[in-house]
């Protein structure tokens, strides 16, 4: 067809763009299926998947793949027969694996010149004469619950850590609080998604720190009784480990907000420090004097081996210093910086990888011994 009447303008106009099989599928189901239910078909939080499959279709199609693309198939499918591999995730509702094997398919026939794709495959196709396998799945889109928490244990992190199956920590914030939001929303699985990260060994206080738990295929959509169920169940747990606030029922878009705002936000911490000699009078004008201070960060040296060796630039808006009765060597430092600033390098300098450094500006050693972030400053479920 496109041979045939790829100059004219009514061509151009209305086919020049490709649709998808399952764009034209949709187009051709959609207003018979309307018809005899007696029902409007459209966007809507409840979706109705139906899914196609012929294996013998399947099959002929792998053979007539340029080799590249077979191996590719093969990767995908954990070494398998792509036509098997496919009634698999069908029939197991794995719509991921179903997804990535046709994204390769659809790939590698975008890439195709049409010269290659007359070559290869029959026009107009063969009549199939064994029927395909149809599997109806019935889903929610997901829901969103945005909320801040705090963090009271150094013997917690952010999300779920496990290494050579070993727990690190005695829990995690994603666990405390996304499997309960999940159990009450009924859904399938969840997402936990946090404005930035603290170390397990720091403890997120203040307001708390903004997050959203994504909830695939919620049987149940929280109304406020219920999200305030998920607050009293999350805060009254025995460990005490976790507390949020502010939690309530969002749409995605939060999610694109909470990303965008994650980027200019200030955080507040308060670290216990000690230097190698007793602090002066003159050393808490000096750091009380500083303001917008800019610093250059190398790539920590503790997280080199998961990050790229980069150079960063940040600020640190403000400094305090108060003192700790009985002591002239340890004290607490409160200080306002730049979303994405290494506190603990800014205070013991990082082998000199971040300058200028609190222990620089000292003139002497200094060491972080605990730090908390006291603050999230984000318009995001204040």
């Amino acid at each position: 067809m496109k041979r045939k009447y790829e100059s004219e303008e009514w061509f151009k106009d209305k086919f020049s763009g490709q649709m998808s099989i399952k764009e034209a599928l949709r187009v051709l189901l959609s207003t018979p299926l309307e018809n005899h239910m007696n029902v409007k078909s459209g966007v809507h939080s409840f979706r109705v998947r139906l899914t196609y499959t012929h294996s013998e279709a399947l099959r002929k199609l792998q053979d007539r793949l340029p080799n590249n693309r077979r191996r590719d198939l093969v990767t995908v499918n954990n070494g398998n027969n792509l036509a098997d591999s496919h009634e698999r995730t069908v029939r197991n509702g794995d719509n991921h694996s179903q997804s990535e094997s046709d994204s390769v398919i659809n790939r590698t026939l975008d890439s195709m010149s049409d010269h290659a794709f007359c070559e290869l495959f029959q026009l107009p196709p063969a009549k199939a004469f064994k029927p395909c396998q149809l599997t109806i799945t019935c889903c929610r889109v997901p829901i969103y619950i945005g909320g801040r928490y705090l963090k009271f244990s150094r013997k917690v992190s952010q999300s779920r850590w496990i290494i050579d199956d070993e727990r690190m920590g005695e829990a995690s914030v994603e666990e405390l609080v996304g499997e309960k939001v999940c159990l009450i929303c009924r859904g399938d699985d969840y997402k936990f998604h946090a404005a930035g990260r603290e170390d397990i060994d720091v403890r997120m206080l203040g307001s708390g720190r903004p997050f959203l738990v994504e909830v695939s295929n919620s049987r149940s959509v929280p109304s406020v009784v219920g999200v305030q169920q998920i607050t009293e169940e999350i805060n009254n747990s025995e460990q005490k480990y976790v507390r949020v606030r502010n939690l309530k029922l969002v749409d995605s878009e939060a999610w694109a907000l909470m990303r965008e705002g994650e980027a200019e936000k200030q955080k507040q911490y308060a670290a216990l420090v000690w230097i190698s000699r007793p602090l002066m009078e003159d050393d808490l004008k000096n750091i009380s004097s500083i303001k917008e201070m800019e610093i250059l960060q190398r790539t920590p040296i503790r997280v080199l081996h998961r990050r790229s060796p980069l150079e960063r630039k940040r600020v640190i808006h403000w400094m305090m210093v108060e003192n700790i009765t009985g002591s002239c060597q340890y004290f607490l430092l409160h200080l306002c910086t730049q979303a994405g600033t290494y506190i603990k390098e800014f205070v013991h300098g990082d082998l000199g990888r971040t300058h200028p450094s609190l222990g620089s500006i000292l003139g002497c050693r200094a060491e972080i011994l605990q730090l908390d972030v006291t603050d999230v400053k984000m318009d995001c479920f204040d």
